[in-house]
């Protein structure tokens, strides 16, 4: 089977953002959004889930992260989706369960073609802001965005919470990352589309 690539180029006026992706990858990251903890959380994104990915962004960091690191969750969920194709023999489900310190983040995917996303934590008001002014809020916009350019279904529930947001987002971005590495992988028993109906938009 050949690797799944995808390279997506989206450029608006409030930011300018080219992506790489392999989906047969091997973990391997070079990612520049401007926003530092984007990038962490990423490069933990590609090593867990074994998929190589390569992200430039610039965007209108001097008024906000905002359309930034909502940008970069839509062409991601571009890439995956044009990387995919027709979905024909993969898993289509993922999860997994990661800790971090007291952290536990569980993610559960499913490539079903209608996108949803629930992001549930324990107490988040008790979690702070990184320093580059990156908020829960900002995590949830990004996933947001992956899950409705995707097509996907991302359920993500964290308990208990860290005050630090670097430790409550790492065991998520982690668990998003291994669980999609489930979700598309081919299983050589399924010769189809993974659905009853015969097609996953």
């Amino acid at each position: 089977m050949k690797n799944r690539i995808a390279n997506i180029k989206r450029k608006t006026k409030e930011t300018d953002i080219s992506l790489k992706l392999n989906i047969d990858g091997s973990g391997r990251a070079k990612i520049d959004t401007g926003i530092g903890i984007l990038d962490h959380m990423l490069e933990l994104f590609a090593f867990h889930g074994l998929m190589d990915l390569d992200i430039k962004a610039k965007g209108d960091l001097k008024v906000d992260i905002h359309h930034t690191n909502e940008d970069i969750g839509i062409v991601l969920g571009q890439a995956f989706k044009k990387a995919l194709g027709d979905k024909k023999g993969i898993k289509r489900f993922g999860s997994s369960s990661v800790p971090m310190e007291e952290v536990v983040a569980t993610v559960v995917v499913d490539i079903s073609g209608r996108p949803t996303h629930s992001f549930i934590l324990e107490k988040p008001d008790t979690v702070t802001e990184a320093c580059d002014g990156y908020a829960l809020k900002d995590a949830g916009h990004f996933f947001e965005g992956l899950a409705k350019q995707m097509g996907i279904n991302i359920n993500i529930k964290v308990s208990p919470v860290n005050s630090d947001l670097h430790t409550t987002l790492e065991p998520v971005f982690k668990a998003l990352g291994i669980a999609l590495d489930q979700a598309t992988q081919v299983d050589p028993r399924r010769k189809g589309i993974p659905s009853t109906k015969g097609v996953i938009d």
